[in-house]
């Protein structure tokens, strides 16, 4: 056993690099554990920075400044958060609100719903069942009572966080765009100078996620912009709301799509019932889900590595609950950060092909 635990590691360890790479990679894991909390504001600042590198980066193209184009670009993302702020928000919270008033007489009306099942289908189901399911249902919604009523208790502490972040957030992406090559120079002066892997695994890290970042973004607001607009010209209600909702679901592959069918299909039915405005907000709502999955994504994210839906679903699952949310924001992000190391990932044979390249170029 320990001869064979000694082979694999002069087979993966032998490279210096190789040692200093799972040292940083083991590090960083730690501090995002342990600190991921204090972080957040940064990591939001990170994320910020990545989606506006490319307005920098347009800019300067067309032949602007770099401290020009860092101005214009804090300028857009400013007056985007007012616009949100502003409109968006209050908006979003009106129809929210409305829709937690209203629950009570929906849950009402699925439980005389439900109170008929037994007497349409008695081979299917008995009332003993339908009484147990509402008796959990109430018990649920208890707890969901409670957990809204210490939210509202622990409101203070929470806007005290969102005027950190409103304040902190911006000023943060200003300096990273403004800085962002006085940064890494000084990052990479603390690494050593030879750094073939690093750079390998950079260079494929940080044109991913710009990408990922700054595609994701773009759909989120195409998503939830469409599925308003649809819902309000079907006259659905809380159509603002349901849109936001199913614009923040991609965020989440193939899941998130079909968690957010159910509050959909939901208020479709309390609202019309079994009649064709209900099936037409079905319709639509799949149109838009497959136009997403089959011409927004294509789009967006055409130089993105192909990954396996299995693949995608078990990188959600383990790095949304290692980390949450940001977890599953950055699932495909960070499985092709894994992919990219343990194609960079010097080996001993890989050190041996790469002397023997060497040699047979050195002999022609």
């Amino acid at each position: 056993m320990l001869t064979v635990f000694k082979g694999w590691m002069e087979r993966y360890f032998a490279d210096e690099e190789a040692v200093l790479v799972a040292v940083l990679l083991i590090v960083g894991f730690i501090v995002v554990i342990q600190l991921g909390g204090v972080l957040a504001p940064m990591i939001t600042a990170v994320i910020i920075a990545f989606m506006m590198q490319g307005v920098v980066s347009r800019l300067k193209k067309w032949g602007v400044g770099h401290k020009t184009a860092v101005s214009l670009a804090f300028l857009i993302l400013a007056g985007s958060m007012v616009l949100a702020l502003v409109y968006v928000l209050p908006a979003v919270w009106k129809q929210a609100h409305n829709l937690v008033k209203e629950t009570p007489r929906m849950l009402q009306d699925g439980q005389a719903l439900m109170l008929l099942l037994p007497e349409r289908y008695p081979a299917l189901v008995s009332e003993s069942q339908v009484n147990d399911l509402i008796g959990t249902l109430h018990t649920r919604l208890g707890d969901a009572g409670q957990v809204v009523l210490s939210f509202s208790l622990a409101q203070i502490p929470i806007l005290l966080s969102v005027l950190i972040y409103l304040v902190l957030v911006p000023i943060l992406v200003f300096f990273f765009l403004k800085d962002a090559d006085l940064m890494m120079s000084w990052l990479g002066s603390l690494l050593p100078s030879k750094r073939p892997v690093m750079r390998k695994i950079w260079r494929e890290m940080n044109q991913q996620i710009a990408n990922y970042v700054r595609g994701k973004f773009i759909e989120i607001v195409i998503v939830a912009g469409v599925s308003a607009i649809c819902f309000g010209v079907l006259g659905l209600k809380y159509a603002l709301l349901l849109g936001v909702v199913v614009g923040f679901s991609v965020l989440v592959p193939y899941i998130g799509a079909a968690v957010v069918t159910i509050p959909v299909a939901a208020i479709g039915f309390f609202q019309w019932g079994w009649s064709a405005d209900f099936f037409w907000l079905l319709f639509v709502y799949a149109v838009i889900q497959a136009l997403d999955g089959n011409v927004l994504v294509p789009l967006l994210f055409s130089e993105a590595v192909k990954m396996h839906p299995v693949a995608i679903i078990l990188a959600v699952l383990v790095f949304g609950g290692l980390w949450g949310l940001w977890g599953v924001f950055f699932a495909i992000p960070l499985a092709t950060l894994v992919n990219a190391i343990l194609n960079a990932w010097p080996t001993s044979l890989t050190n041996e092909a790469s002397v023997v390249e060497e040699s047979s170029e050195l002999e022609l």
